[in-house]
């Protein structure tokens, strides 16, 4: 029998006994724990923090020369993608300081089910549907305070000992990042941590066999431990929230009331409305095309997100970034080399710059956020023209 360790958990439930391995997904001692304790139990079935698509990627690795980076932006999904590059460049780095593969005692734990015949289990949800959830759950300034959070977790040079990994699997340390993370994010933990807790512990549960093994990010253990003695819907925790009225209300009322102000202003002032249309032009324009830029954008894609800004800005289902993106994707096409060397890439700030794709990627997000700020100032100068225009 394998000796006690603090990041195993063992639960007796209905008949069955499950085996919850807390794991760091960069650390070697995970991946050689989870070997050890597949090969010692022999469970029946091994259940891993994995969705089928990270399941591929984890074992074939990422096919990246598939990718049409041109239908990842009309299906808007260039930001997601952006989120999903940037959230593993911090793991991936670390997982190179310790000359090991990220998601290493995954793939022990997959070979090792293999080995003893055991029932392999993908537990997780879809990571699509993860995203999709949390970007839905987030405001505006949510989002755009996110994906700031997110570039500058790029940007970081930060390394760690294997000794202070190993510490952040302890129940203390992990309860307080926890507690941090949720202060920051309060709407995202939910998607992230809760429902995901609540989709691993109902898939560990209905696991075939009597025995059945875990291998979880250890930020997860405390969760499912408690959410394995409640019964969930699974189809509920990947359905996608529908967005409420009053967002889409107030995402149409704003540009309406903006057209309105200027062509009220225009009948009543032709020379105050021209002002008026001037302003809106130059503030959402000139800021798309300064967070085009910033991206080290071609000339023609800032071009593009200044002359489109003022209109996209105007409807809600538009965005400036998005026109912008596929400028810069037809102008300089990723080629195969930028594909292949995307996971390498992402590792640094220089390589987020330089690889076409991450450099599209940049350019969507940050016309749409300078594209939104200039919403805001140049919707504020037309109502200060417009207040003007009645005195």
């Amino acid at each position: 029998m394998i000796l006690e360790n603090e990041n195993i958990t063992r639960i007796d439930l209905d008949g069955k006994e499950l085996i919850l391995i807390g794991t760091a997904h960069v650390s070697r001692s995970s991946a050689e724990l989870v070997k050890k304790v597949i090969e010692e139990e022999k469970p029946d079935s091994v259940c891993v923090e994995l969705d089928a698509q990270r399941y591929q990627t984890i074992m074939e690795g990422n096919k990246w020369q598939d990718t049409n980076i041109f239908k990842i932006i009309k299906e808007k999904k260039s930001t997601l993608l952006l989120i999903n590059l940037a959230m593993s460049s911090f793991q991936k780095r670390l997982a190179k300081q310790f000359d090991i593969k990220a998601g290493q005692e995954m793939i022990e734990g997959i070979q090792a089910a293999k080995e003893i015949g055991a029932q392999l289990v993908l537990a997780d949800r879809n990571i699509q549907i993860t995203f999709s959830r949390i970007w839905h759950s987030l405001g505006f300034w949510g989002k755009v305070r996110l994906m700031v959070e997110l570039i500058f977790s790029i940007f970081t040079d930060e390394s760690i000992s294997e000794e202070d990994l190993e510490q952040l699997k302890s129940k203390d340390m992990l309860n307080s990042i926890l507690h941090e993370f949720s202060q920051k994010f309060p709407r995202l933990k939910v998607p992230l941590v809760d429902e995901r807790d609540q989709y691993l512990a109902q898939n560990i549960k209905e696991a075939p066999g009597s025995k059945v093994v875990a291998i979880l990010g250890a930020a997860h253990v405390p969760g499912i431990k408690k959410e394995l003695f409640k019964e969930h819907d699974l189809e509920q925790l990947t359905q996608l929230p529908p967005k409420s009225m009053l967002v889409q209300v107030v995402g149409w009322s704003i540009p309406i009331l903006i057209i309105g102000l200027i062509v009220f202003t225009f009948i009543t002032n032709p020379a105050m409305g021209a002002k008026q249309s001037i302003s809106w032009v130059l503030w959402t324009g000139s800021f798309a095309a300064l967070g085009t830029a910033l991206a080290f954008g071609h000339p023609l894609s800032i071009l593009t997100a200044f002359l489109v800004a003022p209109i996209t800005t105007l409807h809600p289902l538009i965005a400036a970034g998005w026109f912008a993106g596929l400028t810069q994707a037809y102008i300089k096409k990723p080629s195969v080399r930028d594909f292949e060397n995307l996971a390498e890439d992402i590792l640094s700030l220089k390589g987020f710059w330089h690889n076409q794709v991450t450099r599209i990627l940049l350019i969507v997000a940050m016309a749409n956020v300078g594209g939104s700020i200039g919403t805001l100032i140049g919707g504020a100068d037309v109502i200060r023209l417009f207040l003007e225009n009645l005195r």
